[in-house]
């Protein structure tokens, strides 16, 4: 047996240098998707010299741009110098590429306007002033068709998630709680025949789900209710409620406030799907759900991250059951179900 103590670990800063770096990493991705990089390249212009033709650059920064892309698994770059090219990974090609029907460009910007904010942060964490809701309070309608301009098609494709992955055949009525654009209850509506649904979401809001609802041909099947929903009484008749990505945004206590009210408007037997960034039990992460508590924080809002066991115990205090987590976009979003007794 050895005598040999184990190798001392040395400890460096690069860690910490990374992370305190990863605002570099944002801005490249944000300016490539302001400067259109990726879909120049799908389009062709896949070489320094004409990449930088096509998105206004010299070719000094269209390189500099170029070299971080393909540093970050952006790109990817064959042959050497200027006579490299450059192509899209297939992430990018999919979702930042303006032809393709999944562009998710808006969504990548979505965060940029509060840059500022979160430079101040430290001077935000120490301000006492909180107000429930944070910045959603003075929501406009062009406030609201800017924000899904962004979110659409992000949430089209967690709404075909959620149709996929919920059985919602021989149901009748979903209620959508700040449901947006719509897009939960427009895909649900094409996928399951015979299933109307309600989009209830403030003013403003419901004005632009109404023309998502339109441009989709959903009129007959999809409408809105006006209101907030901590606050406005729900519809009657429903068998499905839905509460998607808009958890952190507040506290425990209007959580099982709007909890308890769907309770009471669902029919015996029918279901309730809170869908949202959620820590685990232990608190350890994931940090998608740790950094949106955190963003409630810029705004000054009440609302914080909540475990999966708490959103299970908001459930099952309102008397759901069969109450459950299940996976939806790991390490983002958890979906946690309930059933009304019959």
């Amino acid at each position: 047996m050895s005598d040999t103590p184990p190798p001392k670990v040395r400890l460096d800063t690069t860690r910490l240098q990374k992370i305190a770096q990863a605002y570099w990493e944002s801005a490249a991705l944000m300016a490539a998707v302001e400067l259109d990089v990726f879909t120049a390249i799908a389009r062709g212009h896949d070489t320094i010299a004409t990449l930088a033709t096509a998105a206004g650059l010299t070719e000094r920064n269209a390189e500099r741009l170029l070299t971080a892309l393909v540093a970050m698994t952006l790109l990817e770059r064959s042959g050497p110098g200027k006579d490299a090219r450059f192509s899209n990974t297939p992430d990018v090609q999919r979702f930042l590429v303006k032809d393709s029907d999944r562009y998710a460009g808006p969504w990548i910007l979505f965060t940029k306007p509060r840059w500022a904010a979160y430079g101040e942060l430290s001077r935000r964490l120490r301000d006492p002033g909180e107000k429930r809701l944070g910045a959603y309070t003075e929501f406009t309608v062009d406030d609201a068709r800017r924000y899904h301009a962004a979110t659409y098609s992000i949430g089209t494709g967690a709404a075909r998630l959620f149709s996929r992955s919920v059985d919602l055949t021989g149901r009748k009525l979903l209620l959508d709680l700040g449901g947006g654009s719509g897009a939960y209850s427009i895909v649900a509506t094409q996928t399951y025949p015979g299933l109307k649904a309600i989009v209830l979401d403030l003013p403003p809001v419901t004005v632009v789900a109404n023309e998502y609802i339109a441009a989709n041909k959903a009129q007959d099947r999809v409408s809105t209710l006006a209101g907030d929903f901590t606050t406005t009484p729900f519809p009657a008749g429903a068998d499905v409620v839905v509460m998607a990505s808009n958890l952190p945004q507040y506290e425990p206590a209007l959580i099982r406030l709007v909890v308890g009210k769907a309770f009471a408007a669902l029919v015996p037997g029918g279901e309730m799907h809170l869908i949202g960034e959620t820590l685990h039990d232990d608190r350890r992460g994931p940090l998608s759900a740790a950094l949106w508590g955190l963003n409630e924080a810029v705004f000054g809002s009440t609302g914080l991250a909540h475990t999966e066991s708490e959103v299970k115990s908001y459930l099952q205090d309102a008397g759901f059951t069969d109450v459950a987590v299940h996976p939806f976009v790991p390490g983002v979003l958890s979906r946690i179900a309930g059933r009304k007794p019959a």
